[in-house]
């Protein structure tokens, strides 16, 4: 897993040798991957194993303590200014939405255009073209009736998908989910995948998004990554995800959990 990745790898963001330390205890690595170029890959793995943290270093959130990220037309995100320039074409679609509440959906997903705009600039109405732009991704979301209404009157599905126009709002070629439909019940968490999933092939987006139901991994994802005590113990697909493979990126105990879990054990807290 800490080879380095060959160039001939067609890839939209790389890591290579990445570690994230606090406190004296690493988070995540050494961690050396490469993204490819229109594909969904899913981050699986217990509770604390790394998967956020991982997500927020592919989006400069998070700056590795070493190793370096790379996105392929920019450079380094250790430079300020690539960073800006590859978050502002990066949509984010977090567990628990992040909308302000007393803002229509039509606002919220304007939000998203900010990152073109000056502190000036974002002082003042959105143009025409935003406004446009917003209402269309609103109508690839199926929620265009609902524009105008308050997000904290939505249902969290509803309110998952206004997340989702607001990341495509930013025209990205990255989309990065973290935990999207933990907090949605089987039927609206299918429909929020299957929208996204249908959206990221459209649009030719690169994609990566932890997951806990193996059920939707295996539906969704072309690639899988397993994270176990900060490390990638597994990279394939879906398929090739077995009890044995799967005991062995849930092995590990939970951060608040001492105890040696069996395979059966984990895998139960993990879904």
């Amino acid at each position: 897993m800490g080879a380095r990745i060959p160039r001939a790898v067609r890839a939209m963001i790389r890591l290579d040798g990445v570690t994230v330390t606090y406190s004296a205890a690493t988070t995540i690595g050494p961690c050396t991957l490469a993204l490819r170029r229109g594909d969904l890959t899913v981050l699986v793995g217990s509770s604390g194993a790394g998967k956020s943290t991982l997500l927020r270093c592919m989006n400069g959130l998070i700056l590795p303590t070493s190793g370096r990220v790379e996105v392929d037309g920019l450079g380094s995100l250790a430079d300020p200014r690539v960073r800006r320039a590859h978050q502002r074409r990066t949509g984010m679609i977090f567990q628990s939405h992040q909308l302000i509440g007393r803002h229509t959906a039509l606002e919220n997903v304007l939000i998203g255009r900010l990152g073109y705009h000056s502190f000036l600039r974002s002082l003042f109405p959105p143009s025409r073209f935003e406004t446009r732009k917003a209402l269309q991704c609103l109508e690839r979301v199926d929620l265009l009736g609902k524009a105008h209404a308050r997000a904290d009157q939505l249902s969290g599905g509803e309110r998952q998908r206004v997340g989702i126009a607001r990341a495509l709002v930013q025209e990205p070629t990255l989309i990065l989910a973290d935990e999207p439909v933990a907090s949605l019940d089987p039927v609206h968490g299918e429909r929020v995948l299957t929208l996204l999933h249908r959206i990221c092939r459209e649009d030719g987006l690169t994609a990566a998004m932890s997951l806990h139901q193996l059920d939707f991994v295996r539906r969704f994802s072309d690639r899988v990554l397993g994270l176990s005590g900060g490390r990638i113990v597994f990279d394939g697909a879906a398929g090739a995800l077995t009890p044995e493979s799967l005991g062995g990126i849930y092995r590990s105990p939970g951060p608040r959990d001492d105890r040696e879990l069996s395979p059966q054990e984990s895998l139960k807290e993990a879904i």
